[in-house]
């Protein structure tokens, strides 16, 4: 895995976002037709990545810890810890990332 400072700026940027716990920026950071994909459950489009933040992340004083990370072209694999009132404990997570947006991220359900 490589360095977590090594991140592509839009995943810096999801993990700030989180951190500041900054609705209208994280929602930002993905394209129109962005996903986040929950162990399998999907958030689509901006009302969708705003219900996830609101449900599952920010809504849920989420605070987020890179703790490894590897990019290999548009797609960063990090390895996170995250503390909430919903989850607490280490997770994968994988972002797609194009031209400086998130196309997606997703938190495998055998992670």
């Amino acid at each position: 895995m490589g360095s977590i400072t090594d991140v592509p700026t839009p995943v810096a940027a999801f993990v700030a976002a989180i951190n500041a716990a900054d609705t209208e920026t994280f929602v930002n950071l993905f394209t129109p037709d962005g996903l986040v994909n929950d162990w399998g459950t999907e958030y689509t489009g901006s009302a969708g990545v705003r219900q996830w933040a609101a449900s599952d992340a920010i809504g849920a004083a989420a605070k987020m810890t890179l703790l490894s990370a590897n990019t290999e072209g548009e797609t960063t694999t990090v390895r996170f810890d995250w503390r909430s009132r919903v989850f607490n404990g280490e997770s994968t997570g994988i972002f797609v990332v194009h031209d400086g947006q998130l196309r997606s991220f997703t938190i495998p359900p055998n992670h």
